[in-house]
């Protein structure tokens, strides 16, 4: 289910833990099969855990918790904005009608074409550059005004 090198790499992370503590690289697992996937399904979730050594039930309990793992499809590019109080009060909600708008989606859609999904996103810790947006789980998108939305989305085109 997972290629060579990506099994390579969660072999990278186990061996950063000792042969009894091998659930704590479930959540670097995870994220090496999404990368390659795109997303998390059951079976994967199952895979990965299998090859880890725990049971399949705790890489969900993990892959549910965080909102970084994706358990549908998700377009190209995902872009996670945060709502919560000190970005809502800094522009935060403003970012995602605005993008809502541009984009003709509601949080947790995805453009026709496959290239957006938006989302909501819980603290990122970024209060002071606010609003905030999260593009893939990787790079951080600081003061999205109207103008740096639209450099970014052309910048994703």
């Amino acid at each position: 289910m997972l290629s060579a090198e990506s099994l390579q790499h969660i072999d990278t992370e186990l061996a950063k833990y000792p042969a009894d503590q091998r659930r704590s690289a479930v959540m670097s697992a995870l994220r090496i099969a999404q990368a390659e996937h795109g997303w998390l399904s059951s079976e994967l979730i199952e895979y990965v855990a299998n090859y880890i050594g725990i049971a399949p039930v705790a890489a969900y309990e993990v892959a549910t918790f965080y909102n970084m793992y994706d358990l549908k499809p998700v377009g190209k590019y995902k872009l996670t904005v945060c709502t919560n109080l000190p970005c809502a009060l800094r522009g935060g909600v403003n970012t995602v009608e605005y993008l809502q708008q541009k984009l003709g989606i509601a949080l947790g859609e995805t453009t026709a074409d496959g290239r957006f999904t938006l989302m909501e996103g819980e603290c990122m810790g970024a209060c002071g550059e606010a609003p905030v947006m999260l593009v893939n789980n990787h790079k951080m998108c600081s003061f999205m005004t109207t103008e740096a939305i639209d450099q970014k989305l052309a910048e994703l085109n």
